[in-house]
């Protein structure tokens, strides 16, 4: 180890039940990622970020500019899952779910485990002077770094242009699309640099989620741990007087941030349980039982009872709920299409020898994804004569139109200023939205 030359820790190939679930998690989140920009749902790809639009399409419904603020529960909501998870299950997250880990392990460290070999030769690889074979390994494995960086940076903007405009994109120039082009082109760059050299740094030195753990975990949290009442002290498999843990490492080299797990809790374990899978086997192999290393709380480690229900569980569980409510509540009052009532421009009412005329303008929205029809109506009394033009509109999906809306009543019945309201129905679903407004009537 003493002539290591690599930058980054190099671990070792682990396998056993939670490699193969964690693959397995891998493979189906990978999977999911990749293919719903082709799954399309009313018309339009599952997941559609049309940015330079500002239509939002996602799992068959349409969002606009105007529904940004449901991004607050959205963004909340994530975050405070996170927090939640954490509390009861550690940092699974880093290990399980995190996009960094997911394509690390799942693609690019097997792209190099496929190219340079297994860890020994890795290291003996790096090692070694300069030659031909290096080289040509060299280029092999960070070709094709290059080009998994390249796919899944067009993936991660097909999410933002769509698939069809992502291929034809690809076949032109890229002086065509300059923008879409320096977003896959610096992604690309991004991609490189993180999975293919910085790696585990960004974990044990950027992510401030780790920093984090130390507030968000108790000692009844679920954490990869090492059982020193049962492992110590340490020695050889023959030794007498001694503890389970041989002393092999195999949980150190297999790490993928490099730290020794038999330390205690540490900021730079990811709970990617590569060291339970490690140390199990090597129990099995000493006719020992497993779990000298597994998932388990603190307070379980030191052969107390783990507690589920705990004062922040509980009230984790309680502002869950609540924030659940407020989130259902604020989707339900969610309109697919809006009306908003403006008066028009000028002076806000005309006073004739025979009456008094208010103008106003409606701004109407079609936020769905389809073409939708609308009726507009006025309940402003038998007195007002209305005229709405034009009174039946055709909107085409996510765009508007203005309705000029001219209300007239006689001198003589005038009484002053009074509500009234307008109607706007949707055909299709007949969905209602009521918009009151004042007529002026000039204080008579």
């Amino acid at each position: 180890m003493a002539g290591r030359k690599l930058p980054i820790v190099a671990p070792a190939d682990v396998h056993g039940r939670y490699h193969r679930a964690r693959h397995a998690v891998f493979a189906l989140l990978i999977a999911l990622w990749a293919v719903l920009p082709w799954v399309r749902l009313a018309g339009h790809p599952a997941i559609f970020l049309d940015v330079e639009r500002r239509r939002f399409f996602f799992f068959g419904t349409t969002f606009n500019s105007q529904d940004a603020w449901l991004l607050f529960f959205l963004a909340t909501g994530i975050g405070f899952g996170l927090v939640f998870m954490t509390a009861i299950a550690g940092r699974v997250f880093c290990g399980w779910m995190c996009p960094h880990t997911v394509f690390l392990e799942a693609v690019y460290r097997r792209i190099e485990r496929w190219i340079e070999g297994p860890r020994e030769r890795r290291l003996r690889a790096a090692s070694a002077p300069w030659g031909a074979a290096k080289i040509a390994r060299k280029v092999a494995v960070h070709s094709a770094y290059l080009l998994a960086s390249y796919v899944i940076a067009h993936i991660v903007l097909s999410y933002f242009v769509s698939l069809p405009k992502m291929f034809e994109m690809v076949r032109t120039r890229p002086a065509e699309h300059p923008e879409a082009f320096a977003w896959a082109f610096g992604l690309t760059a991004i991609l490189y640099f993180d999975l293919a050299h910085f790696r585990e740094r960004l974990c044990t030195s950027f992510c401030p989620y780790g920093r984090l753990q130390g507030v968000l975990v108790d000692e009844d949290s679920l954490m990869v741990g090492y059982d020193t009442r049962r492992g110590e002290p340490r020695g050889k498999a023959t030794a007498k007087d001694r503890g389970d843990c041989v002393d092999c490492k195999r949980c150190v080299v297999v790490c993928p941030t490099g730290i020794d797990i038999r330390q205690g809790p540490q900021l730079e374990c990811i709970a990617c349980t590569a060291c339970i899978d490690a140390c199990d086997d090597v129990m099995e192999r000493l006719g020992r039982a497993p779990g000298l290393v597994r998932y388990d709380s603190t307070r379980g480690l030191a052969g107390a009872r783990r507690r589920f229900w705990r004062p922040r569980i509980v009230l984790y569980t309680a502002l869950g709920l609540v924030g659940l409510a407020a989130a259902t509540t604020a989707a339900k009052s969610r309109s697919d299409f809006e009306a908003v009532l403006l008066r028009a421009p000028g002076a806000p009412y005309v006073v004739t020898p025979d009456s008094v005329y208010n103008a106003f303008d409606l701004h109407l929205v079609n936020k769905r994804g389809t073409r939708e029809r609308f009726r507009i109506g006025v309940d402003a009394g038998t007195d007002v004569t209305a005229q709405v033009e034009p009174a039946e509109v055709e909107l085409e999906p996510l765009s508007g139109t203005h309705v000029a809306v001219a209300l007239r009543m006689p001198v003589e019945r005038c009484r002053g200023d009074f509500r009234f309201r307008i109607r706007v129905e949707r055909e299709s679903g007949r969905e209602m939205r009521e918009v009151q407004a004042t007529f002026l009537g000039g204080g008579r």
